[in-house]
This record gives C-alpha cells, sequence and structure tokens, in this order.
C-alpha cells in the first residue's frame, strides 16, 4: 500500500512539474500507438468489408486466419519483425530495426487482425436486404461502401477502440524490436518494465497511472464520438 500511495504522489509531482522525460516518452507513446491504429485501420478495414461481403474458395481459411491474429502474441509478433529487420534479415539493408519506424511495424501488425475481424463482425451483422435496397436505387459501388459503412459506423468504431487498445497495453513487441531506447524508441510500457526490473516500484506505478490516464482520454474520446447521436 506504502508502494501504491508513493507512485500515486510520484504521479501527481511529475504531471505537476512537467518531467521532460516522462513527457518526451508519453508522447512517443501517443505518436506510436496512434500512427500504428491508423495503419491497422487503412489496412483492417478494407479486408473486413472483404471477407464480409465476399463468397469465395478459402474464406473459411481466411477468416480463421483473422481470428488467430485477434489473439496473436506481441512478443510472437516482435520475434517475426526483429528476424525480418535484422541486419541478416530480409529487410536488414533498410536499417530499421531499434527505431520508432520498427515499433510502429509490430505495433500495425498486432492491431491490424483485430481491427479486421471487428469489422467484419460489424458488417456481417447488418441486415442483407439493406445491401440489395442501396442498389436498388442505384447506388454506386461507392455510394454503396459508405453508405454500409454508416451503417455500421458503432462497430468500426469500436473495431478503432480495441485496435488502440491492443498496441496502447502492448510491451512485449515494443520491446523486442525497439530496444527500449531513451529519447528513441521508449514507450510508457517498456520504461514500467524497466523500472519494475530495477526495483523502483513508486516510478512504475506512477509510469502505470499515466499509461492508463493516456489510454483513458483516448478510449472516452473514441467512445464519445461512438455513441453521439445514437439516442
Amino acid at each position: 500500500m506504502d508502494t501504491l500511495i508513493k507512485g500515486l504522489t510520484h504521479t501527481l509531482y511529475l504531471v505537476l512539474t512537467g518531467d521532460p522525460e516522462v513527457f518526451q516518452i508519453t508522447l512517443f507513446t501517443l505518436r506510436v500507438t496512434g500512427t500504428a491504429t491508423l495503419i491497422s485501420v487503412l489496412i483492417g478495414v478494407p479486408i473486413g468489408l472483404f471477407l464480409a461481403f465476399r463468397v469465395f474458395r478459402g474464406r473459411y481459411l481466411a477468416v480463421s486466419m483473422v481470428n488467430l491474429g485477434m489473439g496473436l502474441p506481441p512478443v510472437v509478433v516482435g520475434l517475426f519483425v526483429s528476424l525480418m529487420l535484422w541486419r541478416s534479415g530480409p529487410l536488414g539493408f533498410l536499417n530499421l530495426q531499434y527505431t520508432p519506424t520498427a515499433v510502429v511495424i509490430a505495433q500495425a501488425i498486432i492491431a491490424s487482425p483485430i481491427v479486421t475481424g471487428f469489422t467484419m463482425a460489424a458488417v456481417g451483422q447488418l441486415n442483407p436486404k439493406i445491401r440489395l435496397q442501396i442498389l436498388a436505387l442505384g447506388a454506386s459501388r461507392s455510394q454503396l461502401l459508405w453508405l454500409i459503412l454508416k451503417e455500421a459506423r458503432l462497430g468500426l468504431l469500436a473495431a478503432v477502440i480495441a485496435g488502440f487498445g491492443g498496441v496502447v497495453s502492448e510491451v512485449g513487441a515494443a520491446m523486442m524490436v525497439g530496444g527500449n531506447i531513451p529519447g528513441l524508441t521508449r514507450t510508457l510500457t517498456t520504461a514500467t518494465v524497466m523500472e519494475v526490473s530495477k526495483g523502483n516500484f513508486d516510478i512504475s506505478v506512477a509510469l502505470s497511472v499515466i499509461l492508463l490516464l493516456l489510454a483513458y482520454v483516448i478510449t472516452f474520446s473514441l467512445t464519445v464520438l461512438q455513441q453521439k447521436g445514437r439516442y
């Protein structure tokens, strides 16, 4: 209990004094998780729409791979990306290992199946007659997709929230591909793990609280956007 109280006190101190290192780590965390979530949306939403609309040979296999990816362990992703980006790997010439770009790549891979699965479920729950009605009114393919997205907006925003939640809480992949380098690739999660390993539990509690506050503010904003106009 003393450690928790010290951690909360330290959190207040860091926030009020505007600690530059914590501020930099928080901004970096927000930047990489936001970028990874955006990339996952650009990848996951079209794939989710395709899987929801199309019937083709091998669809069950594709859907099962998406479902597997939704529970994919981050350390496995980190290992895979590290092997690809390592100097001896096929993408080693890009020199991306231990860079913010590597962290974004790993987190985008983690979030993309989540967004895809939620999008597929959201669109699949719509009444099939809606699509026929839209086409009967003479809508073009782009208009059809736009109207379908509007109808499934609650589920799509849930996909974004889930994707963001999957990367903002991730630590294994970020540690493996980013290296937890101060001022370059250190995130709130990797910094927390480092402080715990050093025995600085009050600082780790403070970083955890800041991470929770950051995640709450983002998810609350997305939730307000999701629920706006529902009732």
